[in-house]
């Protein structure tokens, strides 16, 4: 398994930008698809967008598209997202992901512990 430490998360005005980062450490994160997933409270936990091992497919959920771009450092065990025009119902805790496939189900093996975003209108 591969272990996942979210950062980059905080407190930011709507239109804003953050990037999050994902961090792994164990042999396969070169190997593994790696997604992030996000929990607003009340609601259950969604799919946000996905990358497949070598950087070639990414997946958006629509409600991102054009606004979030995911990408992965293999070098660094990194994975990233870059969120831009923030909107208040992005706020959410957001988890990463590795798993075998590249999917948009919550199907991955391993789980980060979240980091908080915060968006202010």
């Amino acid at each position: 398994q591969v272990q996942l430490v979210e950062s980059g998360g905080g407190l930011v005005q709507a239109g804003g930008s953050l990037r999050l980062s994902c961090v792994a450490s164990g042999r396969t994160f070169g190997s593994s698809a790696m997604a992030w997933f996000r929990q607003a409270p009340g609601k259950e936990r969604e799919f946000v967008a996905v990358i497949s091992w070598n950087n070639v497919a990414a997946f958006y959920a629509d409600s991102v598209k054009g606004r979030f771009i995911i990408s992965r450092d293999n070098d660094k065990n990194t994975l990233y997202l870059q969120m831009n025009r923030l909107k208040s119902e992005d706020t959410a805790v957001y988890y990463c992901a590795a798993g075998a496939e590249v999917t948009k189900t919550q199907e991955y093996d391993s789980w980060g512990q979240g980091t908080q975003v915060t968006v202010s209108s």
